[in-house]
């Protein structure tokens, strides 16, 4: 039997190993007898700006239930093979305030991980992700963001995609001063108009956002994601 190695370091509140030695629980254990939902799960990874730590970022639906983390040992397996992923006994993290949420572990190589939840009776599966902390790790930059138009109300957030040219899609976030999201949003696109939905291809804002107030201060968060669900960049700017 393998046992669970991280509890000295979880009573300690700091992310533990992510190791794979002494595991017994595998993704296709966790979906066996269970009605599985694929691709359902908004998921992406980033490498930390001030530690070592990987960032697993994902969305938790209204609803969602027992939330897990899953990886793989190496890069070395089939990325859709469930018995390749083990459970480890993580915590999550609030992100704006618990809008997202996040998974903060030490991986000592590079791997695939998935992040399930329970909704309706079912369970939902992310997209594989790929961890590219070692040789790919996220940028972050702030100048590479222009906003216009912000006297509108209605500022027009434009970007560039810095050091990495492989993003596939881009995810903004609207946040006022105490970090609540106003909006999140998904473009294909190096522009977002806020709260103009035209090029947005998905969108995970619950309720009509708030107008923008001239004297208020608000933060535009970009995150640049690659095809398999690595964060390229990450990009933070106050206006």
């Amino acid at each position: 039997m393998r046992s669970f190695i991280c509890f000295v370091l979880l009573v300690l509140a700091v992310s533990c190993s992510s190791d794979l030695e002494n595991q017994d629980i595998t993704l296709e254990d966790g979906l066996k007898g269970r009605t599985t939902v694929l691709d359902n799960v908004i998921a992406c990874a980033a490498s930390n700006q001030n530690d070592d730590l990987v960032s697993v970022f994902f969305y938790p639906r209204t609803g969602a239930t027992n939330i897990r983390y899953y990886e793989t040992e190496d890069l070395n397996v089939s990325k859709n093979d469930f018995d390749e992923y083990y459970r480890l006994e993580i915590p999550s993290f609030n992100v704006f305030n618990g809008y997202l949420k996040k998974f903060e572990v030490a991986v000592s190589q590079e791997k695939w991980v998935i992040v399930t939840f329970q909704e309706g009776g079912e369970t939902h599966v992310s997209n594989p992700i790929r961890l590219k902390h070692f040789t790919k790790p996220t940028q972050y930059a702030s100048q590479n963001i222009k906003i216009d138009s912000i006297e509108t109300g209605m500022p027009i957030f434009s970007w560039e995609d810095g050091e990495y040219t492989d993003s596939e899609i881009y995810f903004q976030v609207v946040s006022d001063a105490s970090d609540n999201l106003l909006s999140g949003t998904y473009t294909y696109e190096n522009s977002f108009q806020y709260y103009n939905l035209d090029n947005v291809v998905l969108n995970i804002t619950t309720e009509n956002p708030l107008t923008l107030k001239s004297e208020s201060t608000y933060n535009f968060t970009l995150m640049a994601v690659s095809e398999d669900n690595w964060v390229n960049l990450i990009s933070e700017k106050e206006f």
